[in-house]
């Protein structure tokens, strides 16, 4: 039973901002020198608590037998920049302690306690009326190894993301809260939004009532009108009365209590999880692993439906336009009803999860139990919401739009507030109105490429534009961009890199050269030769064995590529490429702008995967290898494909170190890159290397099963920050796809109604579409896929028993395009 009464809307009355202000010690002379064992001088003069809490952090370094702080505050740290990131949290030393250090170890420096008021300001923000930026003159900076330093900073730090000790009645609340309040970056949790997500009344009726939950019997008595819950809610199991007023209303409270203490419903609530699992038996690890996906499942509903309900609040209610839940946990009851287990949810809380969590894995670690993963999971989440933050408003020159299948990234530089500069050959390209400024420039003819760079920053120049960074999603433009990042000074791989990799015959060439390291990429490389006349096929047949594949130089999207028996039919495919494929206006969007010089390669026997790797600074950031299903030979067009990959992990380590070995041989040293490999009997073998992002659906399905985004992580690379990956990806699920044909598929999804259906269950969740082109691109040989489907499951099987049951019922699959047999290489 609870009772509740109405909170003052009103803030608590707080120092003035200016009283905030200024870079005061925090006590004269105690910090001057390296405390050796976290033993400080006495001081009355300790009026907000720094001193105790220092004290406090070294006292819990030590117990953890990491080094005291280094006191490094004399010599003020400069050179703080808009690009440089930094995760304030305000408070208690120990609470994030373990966070603290994690992302310490994950981005050195970026991670600052502060422990005093007196150590941050607040000052109106330049770029959010009405918000506050929070500036730190003074902080504990944790570094790699778990070593940490106080220092100050001039001019003081800007903050990119904001949490600490909200908990209502703390210590530290007044001050943290005050410093948190209506900031301009991300920030996780406020005191308002801790006391509304400790309020059982509010959360028993959000669960019960949208996420559909079942909680304990709950009686609430409510005396003023609340905005937080609905005047009359209706959620099975909690009941609110509203007294107009307390006195004279005796009667009605003991009839409310006495039908509340009379209902059977209290009876099942009694034991915890442990007892009642022994006492029910539930021992067998099957029943166990169900309880836990149960759980699971339970929790994320709750998650979900707080979230969606905290969204609805005001930035009034939440303490800031930016202040939102990161961290939540969920109390559970396992009870009996009716000889069957169910969970009831209790309640739910924030710092106190984290605090339980924590105090959880510190006593496993004394008895051997290995270090939780919570500690990494969130400082992960605190240092991507404050990179989203730092990219804001950023501008970012775009060479090339692409078409249709590149849509995401008007949509995503929205969401991130990235301010997109794009040259485009197209006049009349759709995006001209998404973006902040529109360039039309044609640069199609990519065989002068260092001529349309000089104009193209000609351009730049004259529209007064200073890009951030500069960048190209197409492949066709991804040596204009890294010549226009020359000129421009901003950062990039060098043009001979990229020209080194966009080409596909001097990739293999150039890594047949490369003959050092374990294993060399030279043990990657594939025999082949550039054809520009049959006089070429004649020498390249000479040199590399049959069958082999005949395919563009520069080409893309598996256009013209084309498996030869003998000399006979590569001349055979050759003459007509060579006849219909001769520039630009005949393919657009396959590398004809380079030309249509050919090349001649062996054949690889194996599975196809591709990888795709970010690259910082020549270190890895982060991989993902997914499959491709078999092709229709003779031809190479994509079928089908599944994420995560069905390789064993060793193999998949195999596929990502030839990758990376491969880009760094060729001089790709930061940026995002998808690189092509067969995996056969003798290894991994390389296809060609793209050194732009992945394309077709690979972005959109690398973040719904990972959670990173790659067109994120190319904009942070090229803004020169490393993107905070996970450390240890584990996929939420399984995804598989079949490409569709317009000429298989043309009648099927058009007149056949299967797009309409497909897009009805795109809206429900149970497919993923991933548009390729508006119409039918290319047509015979030469034609390309139109349309992705895909299906999620949580296991493989599931995906794919899925993908083949929608498509046998919309009729994709068919005996000229057998999807079972597309799907039959991932298991």
């Amino acid at each position: 039973m609870l009772s509740v009464e109405q909170t003052s809307a009103e803030r608590a009355p707080m120092p003035q901002e200016q009283e905030w202000a200024g870079p005061e010690a925090l006590c004269p002379g105690w910090l001057e020198d390296e405390a050796s064992d976290g033993d400080l001088p006495e001081d009355s003069g300790d009026p907000d608590g720094a001193t105790q809490a220092y004290e406090l952090l070294q006292s819990t370094l030590h117990q953890e037998g990491l080094p005291h702080t280094l006191d490094r505050s004399a010599e003020p740290r400069t050179g703080f920049g808009p690009l440089d990131m930094t995760v304030c949290i305000l408070g208690s030393p120990t609470a994030f302690l373990p966070v603290l250090l994690e992302g310490g170890t994950r981005c050195p420096g970026a991670m600052v306690l502060c422990l005093s008021p007196t150590w941050a300001s607040r000052v109106p923000s330049e770029t959010s009326p009405g918000a506050w930026s929070l500036l730190l003159s003074r902080g504990v900076s944790f570094e790699a190894g778990g070593h940490s330093t106080l220092d100050t900073f001039a001019p003081p730090r800007r903050a990119n993301y904001v949490t600490g000790t909200f908990a209502t009645g703390g210590p530290e609340g007044g001050w943290v809260g005050e410093l948190a309040r209506d900031l301009d970056c991300p920030t996780g949790g406020s005191v308002l939004l801790t006391h509304w997500l400790e309020d059982p009344l509010v959360t028993r009726w959000v669960l019960a009532a949208h996420a559909g939950l079942p909680v304990p019997p709950t009686l609430a008595f409510v005396l003023a009108p609340r905005g937080d819950i609905p005047t009359e809610p209706v959620a099975p199991g909690v009941r609110l009365v509203r007294l107009k007023d307390p006195q004279g209303q005796e009667k009605l409270v003991q009839e409310e209590v006495g039908a509340f203490l009379g209902g059977a419903a209290m009876e099942p609530y009694s034991q915890g999880l442990d007892s009642s699992l022994q006492q029910w038996g539930v021992v067998a690890p099957g029943q166990r692993q169900a309880l836990a996906k149960r759980l699971q499942v339970a929790a994320e509903a709750a998650m979900a439906a707080l979230l969606a309900t905290e969204a609805k609040l005001s930035p009034q209610q939440r303490g800031g336009t930016r202040a939102r839940t990161d961290l939540l946990g969920v109390d559970f009851l396992l009870a009996c009803v009716d000889d069957a287990l169910e969970l009831v949810a209790l309640a739910i809380n924030s710092q106190q999860c984290l605090e339980t969590c924590l105090l959880a894995e510190n006593m496993g670690r004394a008895v051997g139990e290995p270090p939780g993963d919570l500690p990494r999971l969130l400082a992960e989440a605190m240092l991507h919401r404050a990179q989203c933050h730092l990219v804001e408003g950023k501008d970012i020159l775009l060479i090339g739009a692409g078409g249709v299948s590149k849509s995401f990234v008007w949509d995503a530089a929205r969401d991130y507030g990235l301010r997109i500069h794009l040259v485009e050959s197209d006049p009349e390209h759709f995006a001209a109105g998404l973006v902040q400024t529109f360039l039309p420039y044609d640069s199609r003819e990519h065989r002068r490429d260092e001529e349309h760079a000089e104009r193209v920053t000609e351009l730049v120049r004259a529209r007064g534009l200073r890009p951030h960074a500069c960048l190209s999603y197409w492949d066709d433009c991804v040596v204009l961009a890294a010549l226009v990042c020359q000129r421009m000074g901003l950062r990039g791989c060098s043009p001979s890199a990229i020209r080194v990799a966009k080409q596909k015959s001097r990739t293999h060439q150039h890594l047949q050269r490369c003959c050092h390291g374990r294993p060399p990429p030279a043990a990657f490389a594939v025999p082949c030769r550039r054809l520009q006349s049959h006089g070429d096929v004649e020498r390249a047949a000479g040199s590399v064995p049959f069958p082999a594949v005949a395919k563009l130089e520069f080409g893309a999207g598996g256009v013209g590529v084309r498996l030869v028996e003998n000399t006979g039919q590569c001349h055979q495919h050759a003459a007509r490429l060579w006849r219909d494929l001769r520039d630009d206006a005949d393919h657009p969007g396959i590398g004809l702008g380079w030309g249509n010089a050919m090349l001649l390669m062996e054949y690889v026997p194996g599975t196809e995967h591709d990888v795709d790797l970010v690259v910082f600074e020549g270190r890895l950031l982060g991989a993902w290898v997914s499959d491709n299903g078999p092709t229709r030979l003779p031809a190479f067009l994509e079928t089908a494909a599944c994420l995560p990959s069905c390789l064993p992990a060793d193999r998949q380590a195999q596929l990502v170190r030839a990758a990376l070995q491969c880009c760094l041989a060729c001089g790709l040293r930061d940026g995002v890159f998808n690189v092509e490999l067969k995996l056969g009997p003798a290894g991994p073998r390389l296809l060609e290397i793209n050194p732009r992002m992945g394309g077709f659906y690979l972005r959109d399905w690398i973040r719904e099963v990972y959670g990173p985004d790659l067109l994120l992580a190319a904009v942070l690379v090229a803004l020169g920050t490393p993107p905070v990956l996970p450390a240890r990806p584990a996929p939420r699920g399984h995804l598989a796809g079949v490409m569709c044909l317009g000429s298989e598929h043309g009648w099927t999804l058009g007149g056949g109604g299967g797009l309409a259906a497909l897009q009805a269950l795109q809206s429900r969740g149970l497919v993923r579409l991933n548009r390729l082109f508006e119409e039918t691109a290319g047509d015979g040989e030469y034609e390309e896929p139109c349309l992705s489907v895909a299906c999620s499951g949580e296991t493989r099987a599931e995906a794919c028993l899925r993908l083949l049951g929608l498509c046998q019922a919309l009729g994709i699959d068919s005996p000229r395009y057998p999807v079972e047999h597309f799907l039959s290489h991932f298991k």
